[in-house]
């Protein structure tokens, strides 16, 4: 069974950084993606950023291009997620995904990022 773990989270001031990082554990083999999602508080749950294992390509959410950068390393199965230039619109729980074939769909429980303007 694979377990997503996140760690990084936390209270920083307007225009700070947060650097988050998240691991995939159990299985290391068929890792085909994984990113970020986050949750504002009464809002719904809104995609950030995601790497492809293969070719390292990325996307990103409009609110964040620019200030984000998502990296991964390949060995620990692990993804990174530098947060710069943080707003207090970036405050919710950030949810890491992993995505493995073939169609398979694991979730973190998520950590806190708090910006205080």
């Amino acid at each position: 069974q694979v377990q997503v773990a996140e760690s990084g989270g936390g209270l920083v001031q307007a225009g700070g950084s947060l650097r988050l990082s998240c691991t995939a554990s159990g299985r290391t083999v068929g890792t085909v993606a994984m990113g970020w999602y986050r949750q504002a508080p009464g809002k719904e749950r809104e995609f950030v950023a995601t790497i492809r294992w293969a070719g390292k390509g990325t996307v990103y959410a409009d609110s964040v291009k620019g200030r984000f950068s998502i990296s991964r390393e390949l060995v620990q199965n692990t993804v990174y997620l530098q947060m710069d230039s943080l707003k207090p619109e970036d405050t919710g729980v950030y949810y890491c995904k992993a995505d493995y074939h073939p169609g398979k769909t694991y979730w973190g429980q998520g950590t806190q990022v708090t910006v205080s303007s």
